[in-house]
């Protein structure tokens, strides 16, 4: 596709914009590390969770997204659980206050907090650092991927994609590099209005150009069906038959099963808080306890709808329009592509060059958000601690530099080597970050729980996930889940229960600033006859009611406004009543008993 003068016009517009707003707030986050990881923790609440929504409106995400939405309809609403999008239900409703209030700079740095000080703290926060710079490489390589395959196809010189990714990852590394946490969050709100009004805008055309009935012809019967059972009975054959082989090389036949894999190793790991990512430094860098919550809570409200407008829109108007030219292609066709052909062949112009620098813009934000919340943990955790406590500030800065355009170079040799966007997503979220869950789990939930306990379960748990492609190759990471899970908890328990538990003025005084609920029942007596007045204020029975009203309210945002795009309207305004009383639930319930 050669864009049009207009449609580069705006593209080099919107690059050159973002450059420039980035460099422009970068003396912000030269002061000290808290301004340039943590922005000095001034940032409104509400503009965090913008940035961090734009984090998560990923380009290799909604390319993705779209192709699944293809695939399987509107039981595509919960395949995000794979990640598991309703992680951000749990950090709204508690976890979110738990983590801020130790008051830290980094997830490392937290364990000081839980566990004190001495080698095993030191051996739990190396495992911390490592844990955080690999899934960081691992997010840049899928964001290598998804980019120069989307870019290839609209720029109009003869390049690779990786070329193209190059390109693109240069001018993101720079801001990044340069700005900190300052030019994040500020280019990333520029982006997410750019983003939705470019998502709008697609869910309005194939609202406008495409009707039920073509969408009904175009698709299986029960492809507008929210609903499922155990196996997934969706029948392509004679419309789409590639799609079969779709399905098969995705496992998700019984799929019934796998949404329920996908839900027991979400619920484990949303129990277990976020990882050391972008999303838990902007947990870090909210004000107070009460705004980090509000921030999580904003994520959901301002992303799904305008993604999954977006979504909708360019999955009908593949199918409608596209289906017969993918029916010919065969087994050759790459579903992941879908997202570009369909901008290719429908979006006109004028509005292709905005629609693609809001998807520049998403994968920008992503990388962004990666680059910022990985250098860190070496810089603080590592050279700070261990080689120069007393350096002046600028140093500390200008190491965080290298260590990002290091992570870059590595993160970008991964994505060579790897396949497709699937690959990267699901050795991502279904192995490396299911060797996590165990100890990060028990970390908040059990008093006995100690460094060493916390050192062995990660260990195990990343081994394992780094080891698994290699030796269960045909293996989903999904059905690998529960042996990693069960690594990590054999390591996370033997850890603990062959060391001594952790000091009593620890536990004390953790309980006393983060004040958990789980089993702490020694803690909170020993707490509780130092200070009888003391009261923890947990309401974890209410935070449990809160969290399934959560993940309703995220199910509703989700399918209303793909709903709205193929225009079954009783189905919107059943998920648009559902989504207005949760909401009033999650407001009384929640909101108004908010504490910092």
């Amino acid at each position: 596709m050669s864009l049009s003068w207009i449609d580069l016009l705006i593209i080099a517009l919107y690059m050159a914009g973002t450059l420039g707003l980035g460099m422009y707030i970068a003396k912000m986050a030269s002061t000290d590390m808290n301004a340039y990881f943590l922005a000095g923790k001034k940032i409104p609440w509400w503009a965090l969770g913008v940035s961090n929504a734009s984090g998560m409106f990923d380009i290799a995400g909604t390319m993705w997204l779209v192709a699944m939405c293809f695939v399987y309809g509107l039981k595509s609403v919960w395949l995000p659980w794979v990640w598991p999008i309703f992680n951000q239900v749990f950090l709204m409703i508690y976890l979110s206050l738990w983590l801020r209030r130790s008051n830290v700079m980094t997830g490392a740095q937290w364990l000081e907090t839980r566990f004190g000080t001495g080698r095993g703290v030191e051996l739990c926060q190396l495992i911390v650092v490592a844990f955080a710079i690999v899934s960081a490489i691992g997010f840049i390589a899928y964001g290598f991927k998804g980019i120069g395959k989307f870019a290839a196809i609209f720029f109009p010189w003869q390049l690779s994609p990786d070329t193209y990714a190059l390109i693109i990852f240069a001018v993101t590394t720079l801001y990044v590099i340069k700005g900190g946490m300052y030019s994040v969050v500020f280019t990333e709100v520029m982006q997410f209005v750019i983003m939705t009004i470019a998502a709008l805008a697609v869910g309005v055309i194939a609202i406008t150009l495409v009707s039920p009935e073509q969408i009904k012809a175009a698709t299986p019967q029960g492809w507008d069906t929210i609903w499922f059972g155990w196996q997934l009975d969706l029948n392509w054959t004679g419309l789409i038959d590639s799609v079969q082989h779709k399905v098969q090389d995705d496992n998700l036949e019984l799929f019934g099963l796998m949404i329920m894999m996908m839900l027991f190793k979400g619920v484990l790991f949303s129990l277990a808080g976020p990882v050391p990512n972008y999303d838990m430094q902007r947990i870090l860098a909210a004000r107070t306890p009460k705004e980090a919550a509000k921030m999580s809570g904003f994520v959901s409200l301002v992303m799904f709808f305008p993604r999954y407008m977006m979504v909708a829109g360019l999955t009908v108007l593949a199918l409608v329009f596209m289906g017969p030219e993918i029916q010919a292609q065969g087994a050759a066709f790459d579903f992941e592509q879908i997202l570009p052909y369909a901008i290719q062949n429908f979006v006109p112009v004028g509005l292709a060059g905005l629609l693609i620098a809001g998807l520049l813009a998403a994968f920008m934000s992503t990388l962004a958000a990666s680059l910022n919340a990985a250098p860190v943990y070496i810089v603080n955790d590592i050279y700070k601690r261990y080689f120069r406590p007393d350096a002046p500030t600028q140093t500390y800065v200008r190491l965080s530099y290298w260590v990002s355009l290091i992570l870059v170079v590595v993160g970008i040799g991964l994505g060579f080597m790897l396949g497709s966007i699937n690959d990267i997503m699901q050795w991502i979220f279904g192995a490396l970050f299911g060797g996590y869950a165990a100890a990060n789990l028990l970390k908040w939930h059990w008093w006995r729980f100690n460094a060493y306990g916390y050192f062995w379960g990660m260990m195990a748990g990343l081994v394992a996930a780094l080891f698994l492609p290699l030796l269960l190759p045909d293996t989903h990471p999904l059905y690998a889940f529960p042996l990693l899970l069960l690594l990590s908890l054999v390591g996370s328990i033997a850890g603990t229960l062959l060391t001594p538990a952790e000091p009593d003025e620890v536990l004390c005084s953790f309980y006393r600033q983060v004040r958990p609920w789980g089993f702490w029942g020694p803690v909170y007596d020993k707490v509780k006859a130092q200070d009888p007045n003391f009261d923890p204020d947990t309401h974890p029975w209410r935070d449990a009611f809160n969290i399934l009203v959560g993940m309703t309210w995220q199910i509703a945002l989700v399918a209303m406004p793909i709903y709205l795009v193929i225009q079954q309207w009783y189905y919107l305004a059943l998920a648009s009543m559902l989504a207005v009383l949760t909401s009033w639930i999650l407001k009384k319930n929640w909101l108004d008993k908010l504490k910092d």
